[in-house]
């Protein structure tokens, strides 16, 4: 496993990130690695997102099929009411 050194940390930055290590019983160390692990996608990451990516595109393009009435159909009908 590789080590990351981080320098310059602004005072605020760092205090946020020992609060919110403090509050889940986790080392500095431990919620930055857990911090990057929600946020930095890997490559496979990645190939998750694209597939999602890709299956919402598909439903998103496909066109609607069933006994639905079109438009204006729904309006005639909601006029006659």
């Amino acid at each position: 496993m590789a080590t990351l050194h981080v320098g310059n940390v602004p005072d605020d930055l760092y205090e946020a990130l020992r609060q919110r290590a403090r509050a889940n019983r986790n080392s500095i160390s431990a919620e930055v690695v857990s911090l990057l692990e929600k946020n930095v996608p890997t490559a496979a990451g990645f190939k998750r997102r694209k597939k999602l990516l890709d299956r919402v595109l598909q439903v998103r393009d496909r066109k609607p099929t069933g006994p639905f009435p079109s438009s204006d159909e729904m309006l005639r009908e909601d006029r006659r009411r």
